[in-house]
């Protein structure tokens, strides 16, 4: 009789441990189904999204946010709040990405970052939206292994070919192929400067007269902030501004360019946050026109406060850094201090 006691228990046993080793492994696939696969994602087409996403509370979820190609690359992105996926041809360390961003995200619509500077892409007008910069001194020291001649404007393949703009949109259209991250913003090496030249960090400027010359004169100006101040952040991006018709009423128009129908932007912004060795933070911003603007016309003109480019943009320039401590704005004495 003893021995029957005995199996029955032993039988008991057997099944709930059994039974726990059982849920624990179902429990082990759950996570794996739930978390992202990386290497079923087809890193040559921006549609092929076959991945899972790990289920968390308040992940937002974008579609078309790309980051770097590394598995550490992906992490830091997640860890800022975006879902990357493999599409983009270039790749971004996430110390730098984290260096550029510090103050926060003006938006989240279609980013890609690249080893140096981080953009969002307006895929409706085949321009940006916005384009942060991060410059120092060190990173601007003149490279002589770096040569612009080398460079050449490129199509975008890490956009849906029905967003791309091409070099085909711009010819005989009478505009440059503006940069909004500046060229000579990235000599450290001949990849960074190249990146540039990618046609989603390009919009239609006036040539002579605007981007060859007052645009020109003030990417120059923010360059020389690295003089006086550590770390220069900029943001610019292209402004749609209204103006009175002559039936009295506002409206907003303006031209587009080749098959692609590129938006010719009517005005373009920078903000600019320079923060000194002893971390004092000074901030600059600025509209100016897409048209022929007098060469003698001082940059102090164009400065607006930083809150009109907001409104009219829709965007939040450095939202992660509270107003309260800007020591500056436009030079004068913040009020919030």
């Amino acid at each position: 009789m003893a021995w029957k006691i005995t199996i029955q228990v032993t039988s008991l046993a057997c099944v709930g441990l059994g039974g726990w080793f059982t849920g624990t492994l179902m429990e082990r696939w759950k996570l794996q189904q739930n978390t992202c696969d990386w290497s079923r994602v087809n890193q040559n087409s921006p549609d092929n999204l076959l991945y899972k996403l790990k289920r968390m509370p308040g992940l937002p979820i974008f579609g078309t946010v790309s980051a770097a190609s590394s598995p550490e690359n992906k992490l830091a992105v997640l860890e800022s709040g975006l879902v990357p996926f493999e599409s983009s041809p270039v790749s971004s360390k996430p110390v730098r990405v984290s260096q550029i961003m510090k103050f926060g995200f003006p938006g989240l619509d279609t980013v890609r970052s690249f080893d140096d500077y981080v953009l969002s892409y307006d895929r409706r007008n085949r321009v940006p939206h916005w384009v942060f910069e991060h410059l120092t001194k060190e990173a601007l020291v003149y490279n002589e292994s770096v040569d612009r001649s080398k460079c050449e404007f490129t199509e975008d393949t890490s956009m849906h070919p029905y967003f791309r703009s091409l070099n085909s949109d711009f010819r005989g259209s009478g505009f440059d192929r503006g940069h909004m991250a500046a060229a000579g913003n990235h000599r450290l090496c001949q990849k960074h400067v190249d990146q540039t030249f990618l046609l989603s960090n390009i919009a239609p400027q006036v040539g002579v007269g605007f981007n060859r010359n007052s645009w020109n004169r003030l990417e120059k100006y923010v360059r020389k902030m690295t003089r006086t101040y550590k770390n220069v952040f900029v943001c610019t991006g292209p402004l749609y501004l209204p103006r009175r018709d002559s039936d009295g009423k506002m409206y907003v128009k303006y031209e587009v360019i080749g098959a692609n129908s590129v938006a010719v932007p009517t005005h373009f912004f920078k903000v600019i946050v320079a923060e000194t060795a002893d971390q004092k933070l000074d901030m600059e911003a600025y509209v100016m026109p897409n048209q022929v603007i007098d060469n003698s016309t001082p940059l102090t003109v164009f400065q607006v406060p930083p809150e009109s480019i907001e409104r009219a943009a829709g965007l939040l320039f450095f939202d992660q850094l509270s107003r309260d401590k800007i020591r500056k704005i436009n030079g004068r004495e913040s009020t919030t201090v």
